[in-house]
């Protein structure tokens, strides 16, 4: 069985090189405004609207103008992030459409972009959403209510005031893939796409390891008590700031209880599962569960949990 690559992974980095699909975020050059004045004329320029979704061509994909297409408007270096430098040197920024009189026919958001655009500018797309939310959260300071001026080339807000420094911030989530040797627990909320079904997932909370987040989150939403659980990999989640930290973990297989997070839990077998992925082609879908997009660390965690699944099985002489 193939199992798709870790989410933002370095497994496909030769040595020496930057992540698949990762911007050189070049922090060096953050501190020197020179430097980067210099860059932009020639850079790549993501512009993003109030709702945070990007400008695109006719045919929904990216739709980024050089810096020196941008004299028009308010807008300019000295308002946009620096977001990095591509494989061949080149500075990439981002910049508040509204600043500019720049337009493109369409706009896009980030989750379809994920799935239509190739994996570096997706990847450009995500930086530059978290940091524009950031941004616009934080224009007073949260001690004194002054005016917070941006330096750094977008990464540092400095109050007027009373001088702190606000950076910006990514919150911890642990996501997990839950077993009981056989199964694997999923769950779905009621806001979600009708027959959805997903694994465990929230927000690390002050104080606790990530472990102990894991064992809490699923005991918090299914009432089930996990034995143990070990990470394999992250994804970023700007929907605004998350980081999500993949686990997998193994429980007692009691039958889940749900509250109020939740709308349902349940065990899903093997074969189960399977028919699930299949329903990725409308043609296999017979009404059945759903699983999360292939974009997402959810679903990898799932695949991850089945391949593990089959080859014990298949060591046990099981079939």
């Amino acid at each position: 069985m193939t199992v798709a690559r870790a989410p933002f992974a370095f497994t496909d980095a030769a040595p020496g090189e930057i992540p698949w699909a990762a911007l050189d975020r070049a922090d060096h050059l953050r501190h020197d405004p020179v430097a980067l004045g210099a860059l932009w004329a020639q850079s790549r320029v993501l512009l993003l609207d109030a709702d945070g979704q990007a400008l695109a061509d006719a045919q929904r994909m990216p739709s980024t103008p050089r810096g020196e297409q941008l004299s028009e408007g308010p807008g300019g270096v000295g308002a946009a992030t620096f977001l990095g430098l591509d494989p061949e040197g080149e500075a990439w920024f981002s910049l508040e459409a509204a600043l500019t009189a720049f337009d493109a026919p369409q706009r896009i958001d980030l989750r379809s972009a994920a799935t239509l655009w190739p994996a570096f500018p997706a990847s450009v797309f995500a930086q530059a959403r978290a940091v524009q939310h950031w941004r616009n959260r934080h224009r007073f300071c949260g001690v004194c209510g002054s005016p917070v001026a941006m330096q750094r080339g977008g990464w540092l807000g400095v109050c007027g005031g009373c001088g702190i420094e606000h950076y910006p911030r990514t919150d911890p989530a642990v996501i997990v893939a839950v077993g009981d040797g056989d199964r694997i627990l999923l769950g779905r909320q009621s806001s979600w796409p009708e027959r959805r079904w997903s694994v465990i997932a929230g927000f690390v909370e002050p104080g606790e390891s990530l472990e102990q987040a894991v064992a809490r989150e699923v005991a918090e939403e299914t009432s089930l008590r996990v034995r143990s659980c070990h990470y394999l990999a992250s994804q970023p989640w700007p929907f605004p700031s998350a980081l999500m930290l993949g686990f997998i973990a193994q429980a007692e297989p009691d039958e889940p209880r749900v509250t109020e997070e939740l709308e349902e839990a349940r065990w899903f077998t093997v074969e189960e599962i399977r028919a699930a992925q299949a329903r990725d082609d409308a043609a296999m879908d017979d009404g059945g569960p759903l699983l999360s997009p292939p974009i997402s660390i959810a679903r990898w965690l799932i695949e991850q949990w089945l391949a593990r699944a089959c080859a014990t099985a298949s060591s046990s002489g099981v079939r």
